[in-house]
């Protein structure tokens, strides 16, 4: 199975997404370092946030296979500049989260990941499942 690196803001759904992904119930968790989960690499959202912290997150880069730049479908701005997946040296993937949301706009999200440079995007939902098995297909092909 592919390791996964996930990046994106706080609140994104990251830590949410990590558990769903682990088979583990839903159940709140700030992460306030880098957690790894097996193949999955859980980051708190504030190093991508921040430039001085986002050195780091290229540092655990090459730890994992892929890097998930995950958006909520919730954002009313994308925190990923255009393009920006040029200078990464591994594949990197769009996850959309909290597609389930009554306020999500979850194509203006994968539009603004596709934007940034990804080639696949995934529509997930922490709580109904949606995306969960598509990604998880994705992660075990070699």
């Amino acid at each position: 199975m592919k390791k996964l690196i996930l990046v994106g803001r706080s609140g994104s759904g990251k830590t949410s997404l990590t558990q769903v992904l682990k088979g583990d119930s839903l159940h709140y968790h700030k992460t306030q370092y880098i957690n790894y989960h097996d193949v999955i690499i859980d980051t708190p959202g504030e190093y991508a946030e921040n430039k001085e912290l986002a050195r780091a997150l290229a540092l655990y880069s090459y730890e994992a296979d892929v890097v998930g730049l995950l958006l909520s479908a919730t954002e009313q701005y994308s925190l990923y500049s255009p393009c920006c997946t040029a200078q990464a040296n591994r594949e990197v993937v769009g996850i959309v989260t909290k597609t389930d949301h009554p306020d999500a706009t979850p194509e203006k999200a994968e539009s603004w990941l596709r934007l940034a440079g990804c080639k696949k995007v995934f529509l997930t939902s922490s709580k109904t499942g949606e995306g969960i098995e598509e990604l998880l297909e994705f992660l075990k092909k070699e």
